[in-house]
């Protein structure tokens, strides 16, 4: 009986704390006003940790208490759930084997306007001049993957390698780019969509043949004490005024 006394207070803190969600850190620039909606809309508090999927995904088999788990691609939140240590139940639509797609990103180069690419091309990584150029580390980022493939795919990679700066995550490539740190970038739509690097910078949407699809996924984290208000964000996350919202910020919304 004891023992009951003590699980279940703890069972209460844990569904009255905020939601948290292990967030991709290509959604740094969107999903901080996404989830002030959610919270003004439904009055659950809500937080988020922005770091590179395959960083969070090891925070979570570690046992780092988050709810739901938003990928940038799909291979990390199925790693959990054939894990079982995160799910789909309860989605509508969604096989409980596999995430659920809420997004497709897009790999762009991103040069600073007063430097010596204004206007960025496939032509920009082929120029000698090029000194360093600025992706997310591939082992622990989709968009750093996918930028590898691109390189490749443009048989680019073996002359561009000694000028690659690995950068943590998109948004620290990002960074990298914009500070000057490196000459361009190969960073995602939602990056190079935020009114600071609009304003300092041009995009090239890179062609989407160049490298395969960057598919964004989400599943939950199957010990959250929390699974009513995952379903209820999720559907915040897929209803049509969000999907508008995320395709202005680089995220191709999906059915």
């Amino acid at each position: 009986m004891a023992l009951g006394i003590l699980i279940l207070p703890m069972a209460q803190a844990q569904q009255t704390g905020p939601l948290r969600i292990a967030a991709a850190a290509d959604l740094q620039p969107v999903l901080p006003r996404l989830l002030e909606e959610f919270r003004k809309s439904t009055g659950i508090q809500i937080e988020a940790t922005y770091e590179a999927s395959a960083a969070l995904t090891v925070q979570i088999q570690n046992g780092a208490p988050f709810d739901l788990f938003l990928s940038a691609d799909l291979s990390y939140p199925k790693r959990l759930i054939d894990a079982r240590l995160a799910d789909t139940k309860g989605v509508p639509g969604a096989m409980e084997s596999q995430p659920v797609i809420y997004a497709r990103g897009a790999l762009v180069l991103w040069t600073r306007k007063d430097g010596h690419w204004p206007n960025p091309s496939l032509d920009t990584l082929r120029d000698p001049a090029l000194r360093r150029l600025a992706i997310a580390n591939p082992e622990r980022a989709p968009y750093g993957r996918a930028a590898i493939a691109a390189l490749t795919s443009l048989k680019l990679l073996d002359a561009l390698k000694p000028k690659l700066v690995t950068a943590e995550n998109i948004a620290q490539a990002a960074q990298f780019a914009e500070t000057g740190n490196a000459d361009a970038g190969l960073i995602s739509l939602t990056s190079a969509s935020t009114d600071r690097l609009k304003s300092t910078g041009t995009a090239f949407v890179l062609p989407k043949g160049l490298y395969p699809p960057i598919e964004q996924g989400a599943a939950i984290v199957s010990r959250t004490g929390q699974r009513d208000n995952c379903l209820k964000f999720l559907a915040f996350l897929f209803s049509p005024p969000i999907k508008q919202e995320l395709a202005k910020s680089g995220l191709t919304p999906v059915k």
